[in-house]
Protein backbone atom coordinates (compact mmCIF):
# COMPACT_ATOMS: atom_id res chain seq x y z
CA UNK A 1 0.00 0.00 0.00
CA UNK A 2 2.70 2.12 1.05
CA UNK A 3 4.40 1.91 -2.66
CA UNK A 4 1.14 2.12 -4.01
CA UNK A 5 0.41 5.41 -2.28
CA UNK A 6 4.02 6.65 -3.52
CA UNK A 7 3.60 5.62 -7.34
CA UNK A 8 0.30 7.19 -6.92
CA UNK A 9 1.73 10.17 -5.73
CA UNK A 10 4.36 10.47 -8.56
CA UNK A 11 1.65 10.29 -11.07
CA UNK A 12 0.01 12.73 -10.20
CA UNK A 13 2.75 15.42 -9.55
CA UNK A 14 4.05 14.58 -13.33
CA UNK A 15 0.71 15.01 -14.82
CA UNK A 16 0.06 18.27 -12.79
CA UNK A 17 0.43 21.03 -15.25
CA UNK A 18 -1.88 18.85 -17.58
CA UNK A 19 -4.49 19.13 -15.14
CA UNK A 20 -4.21 22.79 -13.13
CA UNK A 21 -5.54 25.94 -14.80
CA UNK A 22 -3.34 28.70 -15.23
CA UNK A 23 0.15 28.89 -14.38
CA UNK A 24 -0.39 30.35 -10.64
CA UNK A 25 -0.74 26.97 -9.69
CA UNK A 26 2.15 25.10 -11.44
CA UNK A 27 4.03 27.79 -9.77
CA UNK A 28 2.89 27.20 -6.35
CA UNK A 29 3.93 23.53 -7.06
CA UNK A 30 7.17 24.80 -7.92
CA UNK A 31 7.35 26.82 -4.36
CA UNK A 32 6.11 23.31 -2.56
CA UNK A 33 8.80 20.99 -4.40
CA UNK A 34 11.60 23.57 -3.30
CA UNK A 35 10.41 23.86 0.16
CA UNK A 36 10.34 19.76 0.42
CA UNK A 37 13.91 19.46 -0.73
CA UNK A 38 15.20 21.90 1.85
CA UNK A 39 12.84 20.24 4.47
CA UNK A 40 14.17 16.65 3.59
CA UNK A 41 18.05 18.42 4.58
CA UNK A 42 16.50 19.97 7.56
CA UNK A 43 15.71 16.49 8.61
CA UNK A 44 18.87 15.16 8.10
CA UNK A 45 19.47 16.96 11.58
CA UNK A 46 15.91 17.35 13.13
CA UNK A 47 14.95 13.45 12.43
CA UNK A 48 18.27 11.44 12.37
CA UNK A 49 20.74 13.13 14.00
CA UNK A 50 18.60 14.95 17.16
CA UNK A 51 19.76 18.53 16.24
CA UNK A 52 17.54 21.88 15.64
CA UNK A 53 19.43 24.03 13.30
CA UNK A 54 17.69 27.85 13.29
CA UNK A 55 20.46 28.80 11.11
CA UNK A 56 19.95 26.86 8.34
CA UNK A 57 18.74 30.04 6.62
CA UNK A 58 22.34 31.40 6.03
CA UNK A 59 23.41 28.65 3.73
CA UNK A 60 19.85 28.54 1.94
CA UNK A 61 21.06 32.08 1.07
CA UNK A 62 24.91 31.69 0.44
CA UNK A 63 24.03 29.41 -2.39
CA UNK A 64 21.45 31.83 -3.69
CA UNK A 65 24.00 34.79 -2.94
CA UNK A 66 26.59 33.09 -5.00
CA UNK A 67 24.81 31.88 -7.70
CA UNK A 68 23.20 35.58 -8.12
CA UNK A 69 26.46 37.32 -7.70
CA UNK A 70 27.89 35.17 -10.82
CA UNK A 71 24.84 35.85 -12.75
CA UNK A 72 25.15 39.47 -12.54
CA UNK A 73 28.93 39.45 -13.32
CA UNK A 74 28.27 37.54 -16.74
CA UNK A 75 29.01 34.51 -16.00
CA UNK A 76 27.32 31.33 -17.37
CA UNK A 77 24.78 29.19 -15.20
CA UNK A 78 27.28 26.56 -15.16
CA UNK A 79 29.70 28.25 -13.78
CA UNK A 80 27.11 30.16 -11.55
CA UNK A 81 26.18 26.88 -9.91
CA UNK A 82 29.36 25.22 -9.50
CA UNK A 83 30.31 28.43 -7.60
CA UNK A 84 26.67 28.01 -5.39
CA UNK A 85 27.59 24.48 -4.32
CA UNK A 86 30.99 25.45 -4.18
CA UNK A 87 30.30 28.29 -1.11
CA UNK A 88 27.26 25.58 0.05
CA UNK A 89 30.08 23.32 0.71
CA UNK A 90 32.46 25.57 2.85
CA UNK A 91 29.77 27.15 4.41
CA UNK A 92 28.36 24.09 5.95
CA UNK A 93 32.05 22.91 6.60
CA UNK A 94 32.69 25.90 8.72
CA UNK A 95 28.77 26.18 10.50
CA UNK A 96 29.09 22.02 11.35
CA UNK A 97 32.59 22.87 13.02
CA UNK A 98 31.61 26.06 14.98
CA UNK A 99 27.28 24.55 15.79
CA UNK A 100 28.75 21.36 16.70
CA UNK A 101 31.03 22.74 19.42
CA UNK A 102 27.91 22.41 21.41
CA UNK A 103 24.92 19.55 21.53
CA UNK A 104 21.19 20.37 22.76
CA UNK A 105 20.06 23.71 23.51
CA UNK A 106 23.77 24.91 22.95
CA UNK A 107 23.36 23.79 19.63
CA UNK A 108 20.40 26.30 18.61
CA UNK A 109 21.85 29.16 20.23
CA UNK A 110 24.64 28.54 17.90
CA UNK A 111 22.98 27.71 14.98
CA UNK A 112 20.86 30.91 15.55
CA UNK A 113 23.97 33.24 16.18
CA UNK A 114 25.48 31.83 12.82
CA UNK A 115 22.49 32.12 11.46
CA UNK A 116 21.59 36.31 12.38
CA UNK A 117 25.36 37.05 11.40
CA UNK A 118 25.06 35.56 8.08
CA UNK A 119 21.68 37.96 8.15
CA UNK A 120 23.53 41.09 9.21
CA UNK A 121 26.00 40.36 6.48
CA UNK A 122 23.75 40.14 3.39
CA UNK A 123 22.08 43.32 4.58
CA UNK A 124 24.91 45.75 5.49
CA UNK A 125 27.75 44.38 2.65
CA UNK A 126 26.16 47.26 0.16
CA UNK A 127 28.24 46.49 -2.50
CA UNK A 128 28.20 42.77 -2.81
CA UNK A 129 24.64 41.97 -1.98
CA UNK A 130 22.92 45.55 -2.38
CA UNK A 131 21.83 45.02 1.19
CA UNK A 132 17.70 44.73 1.41
CA UNK A 133 17.28 45.79 -2.08
CA UNK A 134 18.49 42.41 -3.18
CA UNK A 135 19.82 41.12 -6.02
CA UNK A 136 17.61 40.86 -9.24
CA UNK A 137 18.42 37.67 -11.87
CA UNK A 138 17.12 37.92 -15.62
CA UNK A 139 16.36 34.62 -16.21
CA UNK A 140 16.63 31.13 -15.48
CA UNK A 141 18.63 28.89 -16.67
CA UNK A 142 19.27 26.80 -19.80
CA UNK A 143 21.13 23.49 -19.04
CA UNK A 144 21.96 20.58 -21.66
CA UNK A 145 19.99 22.77 -24.24
CA UNK A 146 16.57 23.23 -22.62
CA UNK A 147 15.52 26.05 -21.43
CA UNK A 148 13.31 26.13 -17.66
CA UNK A 149 12.20 29.77 -18.25
CA UNK A 150 8.64 28.52 -18.67
CA UNK A 151 6.76 27.45 -15.72
CA UNK A 152 6.11 23.87 -16.49
CA UNK A 153 9.75 23.23 -17.57
CA UNK A 154 10.74 24.66 -14.05
CA UNK A 155 8.27 22.54 -12.76
CA UNK A 156 9.66 19.20 -14.54
CA UNK A 157 13.45 20.42 -13.00
CA UNK A 158 12.38 21.08 -9.53
CA UNK A 159 10.23 17.48 -9.42
CA UNK A 160 13.65 15.64 -11.05
CA UNK A 161 15.45 16.87 -8.50
CA UNK A 162 13.33 16.66 -5.30
CA UNK A 163 12.37 12.48 -6.55
CA UNK A 164 16.63 12.64 -6.43
CA UNK A 165 16.89 14.01 -2.89
CA UNK A 166 14.21 11.54 -1.58
CA UNK A 167 15.83 8.80 -3.39
CA UNK A 168 19.18 9.72 -1.48
CA UNK A 169 17.16 10.34 1.83
CA UNK A 170 15.91 6.65 1.52
CA UNK A 171 19.17 5.01 0.66
CA UNK A 172 20.58 7.11 3.74
CA UNK A 173 18.08 6.06 6.06
CA UNK A 174 19.28 2.28 5.55
CA UNK A 175 22.91 2.57 4.96
CA UNK A 176 25.52 2.15 7.86
CA UNK A 177 26.18 6.04 8.11
CA UNK A 178 22.26 6.45 8.95
CA UNK A 179 22.14 3.81 11.39
CA UNK A 180 25.39 5.27 12.89
CA UNK A 181 23.87 8.94 13.06
CA UNK A 182 20.62 7.66 14.66
CA UNK A 183 22.80 5.93 17.06
CA UNK A 184 24.30 8.92 17.80
CA UNK A 185 21.52 10.88 18.23
CA UNK A 186 19.94 7.88 20.92
CA UNK A 187 23.03 6.65 22.66
CA UNK A 188 26.15 8.89 21.76
CA UNK A 189 28.39 7.73 24.48
CA UNK A 190 27.93 3.87 24.05
CA UNK A 191 28.98 4.76 20.58
CA UNK A 192 31.86 6.61 21.73
CA UNK A 193 32.67 3.60 23.68
CA UNK A 194 32.57 1.44 20.57
CA UNK A 195 34.88 3.12 18.90
CA UNK A 196 32.79 5.83 16.78
CA UNK A 197 33.44 9.44 16.17
CA UNK A 198 30.43 11.05 16.88
CA UNK A 199 31.39 14.28 15.93
CA UNK A 200 32.27 13.60 12.20
CA UNK A 201 29.13 11.39 11.99
CA UNK A 202 27.32 14.88 12.96
CA UNK A 203 29.40 16.70 10.63
CA UNK A 204 28.59 14.98 8.11
CA UNK A 205 25.11 15.25 8.40
CA UNK A 206 25.16 18.72 8.55
CA UNK A 207 27.06 18.59 5.52
CA UNK A 208 24.99 17.11 3.41
CA UNK A 209 22.10 18.72 5.36
CA UNK A 210 23.82 21.86 3.99
CA UNK A 211 23.95 21.15 0.10
CA UNK A 212 20.46 20.04 0.45
CA UNK A 213 19.69 23.96 1.79
CA UNK A 214 21.77 24.95 -1.04
CA UNK A 215 20.05 23.01 -4.02
CA UNK A 216 16.21 24.19 -2.19
CA UNK A 217 18.25 28.05 -2.57
CA UNK A 218 19.54 27.41 -5.90
CA UNK A 219 16.34 26.43 -6.90
CA UNK A 220 14.79 29.55 -5.06
CA UNK A 221 16.79 31.98 -6.61
CA UNK A 222 15.88 30.86 -10.23
CA UNK A 223 11.95 30.45 -9.36
CA UNK A 224 12.20 34.45 -8.05
CA UNK A 225 14.73 35.61 -10.09
CA UNK A 226 15.75 37.48 -7.17
CA UNK A 227 17.10 36.89 -3.52
CA UNK A 228 17.15 39.45 -0.78
CA UNK A 229 18.13 39.43 3.30
CA UNK A 230 14.83 37.76 4.25
CA UNK A 231 16.03 34.27 2.78
CA UNK A 232 18.88 34.43 5.84
CA UNK A 233 16.03 35.18 8.35
CA UNK A 234 15.46 33.52 11.49
CA UNK A 235 11.89 32.94 10.63
CA UNK A 236 13.12 31.28 7.49
CA UNK A 237 14.97 29.29 9.37
CA UNK A 238 12.21 28.31 11.96
CA UNK A 239 9.68 27.70 9.28
CA UNK A 240 11.93 24.46 8.08
CA UNK A 241 11.80 23.48 11.01
CA UNK A 242 7.65 23.49 11.74
CA UNK A 243 7.63 21.52 8.37
CA UNK A 244 9.61 18.89 9.30
CA UNK A 245 8.24 18.39 13.23
CA UNK A 246 4.77 18.83 11.32
CA UNK A 247 5.31 16.53 8.72
CA UNK A 248 6.84 13.81 10.71
CA UNK A 249 10.48 14.10 11.47
CA UNK A 250 13.04 10.82 10.84
CA UNK A 251 10.56 10.20 8.12
CA UNK A 252 10.91 9.64 4.05
CA UNK A 253 7.68 11.73 3.12
CA UNK A 254 7.10 13.64 6.62
CA UNK A 255 9.01 16.77 5.26
CA UNK A 256 6.85 17.02 1.93
CA UNK A 257 3.64 16.98 3.48
CA UNK A 258 4.84 19.52 6.09
CA UNK A 259 6.43 21.89 3.31
CA UNK A 260 3.22 21.39 1.10
CA UNK A 261 1.09 22.38 4.11
CA UNK A 262 3.14 25.80 5.08
CA UNK A 263 3.68 26.81 1.56
CA UNK A 264 -0.25 26.18 0.52
CA UNK A 265 -1.06 27.96 3.62
CA UNK A 266 0.98 31.43 3.21
CA UNK A 267 0.26 31.29 -0.68
CA UNK A 268 -3.15 30.11 -1.53
CA UNK A 269 -5.20 30.06 2.21
CA UNK A 270 -4.36 33.48 2.67
CA UNK A 271 -5.75 34.88 -0.50
CA UNK A 272 -9.25 33.88 0.80
CA UNK A 273 -8.08 34.04 4.87
CA UNK A 274 -7.13 37.17 6.14
CA UNK A 275 -5.66 35.43 9.66
CA UNK A 276 -4.08 32.96 7.65
CA UNK A 277 -1.21 32.71 10.01
CA UNK A 278 -3.52 32.07 13.28
CA UNK A 279 -5.13 29.22 10.83
CA UNK A 280 -1.62 28.08 10.28
CA UNK A 281 -0.80 27.97 14.25
CA UNK A 282 -4.30 26.01 15.00
CA UNK A 283 -3.12 23.15 12.58
CA UNK A 284 0.10 23.13 14.29
CA UNK A 285 -1.81 23.12 17.62
CA UNK A 286 -3.72 20.44 16.57
CA UNK A 287 -0.93 18.30 15.09
CA UNK A 288 1.08 18.51 18.61
CA UNK A 289 -2.41 17.69 20.41
CA UNK A 290 -3.69 14.96 18.23
CA UNK A 291 -0.38 13.59 16.03
CA UNK A 292 2.73 14.80 18.42
CA UNK A 293 4.32 12.50 15.97
CA UNK A 294 4.12 14.01 12.97
CA UNK A 295 1.01 13.91 10.93
CA UNK A 296 1.99 11.64 8.37
CA UNK A 297 3.61 8.44 11.36
CA UNK A 298 0.27 9.98 12.85
CA UNK A 299 -2.03 8.79 10.35
CA UNK A 300 0.01 5.87 9.58
CA UNK A 301 -0.59 5.06 13.19
CA UNK A 302 -4.54 5.98 13.04
CA UNK A 303 -4.33 3.77 9.86
CA UNK A 304 -3.53 0.79 11.55
CA UNK A 305 -5.39 1.13 14.55
CA UNK A 306 -8.32 1.20 12.71
CA UNK A 307 -7.28 -2.38 10.22
CA UNK A 308 -6.51 -4.15 13.53
CA UNK A 309 -9.87 -3.14 15.39
CA UNK A 310 -11.57 -4.23 12.24
CA UNK A 311 -9.84 -7.62 12.02
CA UNK A 312 -10.16 -8.08 15.95
CA UNK A 313 -13.80 -7.43 15.56
CA UNK A 314 -14.17 -9.78 12.49
CA UNK A 315 -12.33 -12.31 14.64
CA UNK A 316 -14.84 -12.41 17.54
CA UNK A 317 -17.16 -15.00 17.10
CA UNK A 318 -21.20 -14.31 16.97
CA UNK A 319 -22.72 -15.07 20.15
CA UNK A 320 -25.84 -16.77 20.21
CA UNK A 321 -27.99 -15.96 23.47
CA UNK A 322 -31.32 -17.77 23.52
CA UNK A 323 -34.15 -16.60 25.84
CA UNK A 324 -36.41 -18.82 27.71
CA UNK A 325 -40.29 -18.25 26.68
Amino acid sequence: MRWIAVGVGVIVCAALPAWVSGEYYVNVASQVLIYSIFAIGMNFLVGYAGLISLGHGVLFGVSAYAAAIMLTAGYSDGVAIAVAFAATLAGSLLFGVLALRGTGLAFVMITVALGQIGWGVAYRWLSVTNGENGIIVQSRPTLAGISFASPQNFYYLVLVLLLGTVALAGAFSVSPLGSSLKASRDQPRRMHALGYNVWIIRLIAVVLSGLLSGLSGLLFLYYNQFVSPHAMSLASSAEVVLMVIAGGSATLFGPIVGAAVVVLMKTVASAYIERWNFVLGAIFVAVVIFLPEGIVPGLSRLFGDVRRYDLRRKEIPAVRVETSP
